[in-house]
């Protein structure tokens, strides 16, 4: 970790869908989830609330993966700590660079 600096995320939602697991050529699962966050909104005109919900993409590692997989489905609550993660990759059909900000996690409770 760099002096002076933090990376954490925190996050306690419920999954989208069942967790995702797939296994790298060493046989390491990793396990990619979908978790929605709520809050309340801001008022509308007639003094409405409505939630806004934020969906967050996670992945997991090892035996934290397997746990997932093993425990977790679509609409478990979840609580996940880990840090913020961009990647870069090119898109197949257009060949332009693309991002994706993802949640690498290294502690889950269900």
């Amino acid at each position: 970790m760099a002096k002076g600096t933090v990376n954490k995320v925190i996050i306690l939602g419920r999954l989208g869908q069942d967790p995702d697991i797939k296994s790298t050529a060493g046989d390491m699962k990793i396990c990619n989830l979908s978790v929605a966050t709520n809050e309340i909104g801001k008022k509308d005109q007639a003094g409405n609330r409505e939630d806004v919900t934020e969906w967050h993409r996670c992945v997991l590692f090892g035996k934290t993966a397997e746990n997932a997989g093993r425990y977790l489905s679509k609409g478990s609550q979840v609580y996940l700590e880990g840090r913020l993660q961009t990647r870069k990759w090119q898109d197949k059909e257009t060949g332009q660079d693309r991002y994706s900000t993802e949640i690498v996690c290294h502690e889950m409770q269900f």
